[in-house]
């Protein structure tokens, strides 16, 4: 028996083997065990808690540092045996492409969840998490694009001359690009900036419409005709934008024209007439109405109101509401509206009036025989 362990394979005894063999074996069995119950008992701990960090820390452990760790110490106890230079340095490059692997994998993971999880913290809706995702791709190429690098400087290889092509190939890669970089600097301006967000209502360029989605290179808003506007992002950035859905509350002026017939008495009635409909309707805030001008045809008034909400349909819907009751009160107070009209002085004095066709103007003009 003794003979037996003692006989010489390859450089070592059937005891080194054996040994060797049986601590790797031994150290699978601790890593079964420490997999199952301790990360196991782990986790549960880590459930109970309201910070996700430790949840984080908890599965790169699981899925990086603990996979890593016990792929080294087999690697070391394989090391153990009397290996061939051809064996150890195949050993070697496995070794090395593993810790680039691990590496590169904990640093992506880590700072995509990092992020992730911020942004949750800080309540940010879920489309922008989508968004910052996809734009952590150029992210997981630069770090790829290091890790293989290192790799390649560790296998022994001179990685200057690698740099030095790769810079010259980024220049001219860059310059056949530079539209589609310039885009995606403009997409993480978008991001960072938050000029709008996926559902906002915006116009841009004279084009107005919701928008759907947020991509790298444009963005799509669907108009209020149903047409899906695909807008670069680039030109977006130049643009002014304007963000509906961001109003706190609109601020509503129009005009209200009385023909100059009405008496003194009643001019000075309609800006109390108008402030009294506005603050008995719901969600309209009365700011001022004034007697402004003298028109071609008509006594202008202005009338300013707030509606309290930054949506359309209940901007229309109370601002519909306040036109009808004005158009009520002022039938009741015998108000006359004015339309363009032309007045003919006769010759004998006489006033002849007719609506003005296709005219926006009220004139007045005198028959001389």
């Amino acid at each position: 028996m003794k003979e037996t362990l003692n006989q010489i394979f390859y450089g070592n005894t059937v005891l080194h083997y054996l040994v060797v063999f049986g601590s790797m074996l031994l150290l699978w069995i601790v890593w079964r065990l420490i997999k199952k119950w301790l990360i196991r008992f782990v986790v549960s701990l880590t459930a109970k808690t309201q910070s996700n960090i430790d949840n984080l820390l908890v599965d790169a452990a699981r899925n990086f540092i603990l996979p890593y760790v016990y792929l080294f110490f087999q690697y070391r106890i394989f090391q153990q045996l009397n290996l061939s230079p051809e064996i150890e340095k195949i050993l070697s490059v496995a070794a090395m492409l593993v810790t680039t692997y691990f590496v590169v994998r904990l640093i992506i993971y880590s700072t995509q969840h990092l992020i992730t999880e911020t942004m949750k913290a800080r309540n940010e809706p879920e489309q922008r998490i989508k968004q910052v995702v996809g734009m952590l791709l150029v992210f997981k190429v630069l770090v790829w694009g290091g890790g293989l690098v290192m790799l390649v400087d560790n296998l022994g290889y001179n990685v200057t001359t690698i740099i030095a092509g790769l810079g010259v190939g980024g220049i001219a890669i860059a310059l056949a690009a530079q539209n589609i970089l310039t885009d995606l600097f403009s997409y993480i301006v978008i991001f960072f900036d938050k000029p709008f967000e996926i559902g906002d209502f915006i116009t841009a360029n004279n084009f107005s419409g919701t928008v759907e989605k947020i991509g790298i290179k444009t963005s799509h808003v669907r108009s209020p005709d149903g047409q899906q506007l695909v807008m670069p992002n680039t030109e977006m950035v130049k643009s002014v934008i304007q963000n509906f859905k961001r109003l706190e509350k609109r601020r509503v002026v129009f005009m209200v024209g009385v023909v100059y017939e009405t008496p003194a008495e009643k001019l000075r009635s309609i800006p109390s007439i108008a402030e009294q409909i506005i603050l008995a309707v719901d969600h309209a805030e009365f700011a001022r109405a004034h007697f402004k001008s003298f028109g071609d045809f008509s006594l202008n008034f202005e009338i300013v109101y707030f509606v309290d909400s930054p949506d359309y349909t209940l901007y229309m819907d109370t601002h519909q509401q306040i036109c009808l009751l004005l158009f009520e009160k002022f039938q009741q107070a015998g108000i006359d509206f004015a339309y363009p009209t032309q007045v003919v002085l006769l010759n004998n004095g006489e006033k002849e009036a007719a609506p003005a066709e296709n005219k926006a103007v009220w004139t007045k003009t005198s028959a001389v025989q």
